[in-house]
């Protein structure tokens, strides 16, 4: 069965993760930007990895048959420093019409605090500003329930905001309910330690149902698997559940929601383009 992973930071993987995930059936990765492991010291530095996300990273997918799409921001860990974010989100829509560019994203907040949440609208404004789609990082463990809580908050004070348009990511049982309940897709993440196992990610499924719902491995350069996702599609035939909901979660949904930005197509699988407006 074919998949989309939905949130990998390829630019952390190797050329040989590409591979496995295309034997285990990938065809398409969206990769948002993200924190490097450190603060990155200008904006210069960003510019420069917006050019690997938008120019090195496709080349090396496509020798695997793997689409490539990115998400470009200031990541939320460094969202607390206003004056390089002010910098970093004036040359992003230098890069907003690359084929590969669908949104602005990993958005969002990483200990909630006042910076975080200005660096987050101002996010939100630019995406409006240039009809991007929106993609969002809820942060982790303890800060979860609060930092979801504040994003929808904030989030619903944009008149203009589309919930079908936005991706809220790394959902939990606590969390999960109240993202899909105002509207917006929900990002379930198979990451050990900060984030849901493979067997949790079944049951929200469970209990959630399958409606806006995708998963994805959020592989990086921590303990990560690419190919978390087949392992939640051989979970979910254990659990006895059909051929068509494993496809749905795995497949359809990411795919709905990445065709509304007008700039994703899988050719080989007879999926073209869909135009922005015809999205709307």
């Amino acid at each position: 069965m074919y998949y989309i992973e939905m949130h990998g930071h390829m630019v952390s993987r190797t050329t040989d993760d590409y591979r496995d995930m295309a034997m285990a059936g990938c065809v398409a990765v969206s990769e948002p930007a993200f924190w490097a492991g450190w603060d990155r010291s200008s904006a210069k530095g960003f510019e420069d990895y917006f050019r690997q996300l938008s120019e090195f990273e496709p080349k090396r997918a496509s020798q695997f048959g793997i689409k490539h799409v990115t998400w470009l921001c200031l990541n939320p860990k460094e969202g607390e420093d206003r004056a390089l974010a002010a910098e970093v989100l004036a040359c992003i829509p230098n890069f907003l019409n690359r084929p590969n560019v669908v949104g602005i994203g990993e958005i969002g907040m990483n200990r909630v605090t006042r910076n975080e949440i200005a660096t987050f609208n101002d996010h939100v404004q630019l995406a409006l500003d240039h009809d991007q789609m929106i993609l969002i990082h809820t942060p982790h463990l303890e800060d979860k329930l609060k930092g979801t809580r504040v994003t929808i908050e904030h989030l619903q004070t944009f008149s203009r905001i589309d919930p079908n348009r936005v991706l809220i990511d790394h959902g939990e049982e606590h969390t999960l309910g109240m993202i899909l309940e105002a509207g917006y897709y929900a990002g379930v993440t198979l990451y050990p330690n900060t984030k849901v196992s493979v067997a949790r990610a079944v049951d929200m499924i469970e209990t959630f149902g399958a409606e806006r719902i995708t998963i994805s491995s959020a592989c990086d350069w921590g303990p990560s698997v690419p190919t978390a996702v087949p392992q939640l599609m051989l979970e979910m035939r254990r659990r006895g559940h059909s051929e068509a909901l494993i496809r749905k979660v795995v497949f359809e949904n990411p795919l709905e929601f990445l065709m509304q930005s007008g700039k994703f197509e899988l050719p080989r699988l007879g999926i073209q383009l869909r135009s922005a407006s015809a999205a709307d």
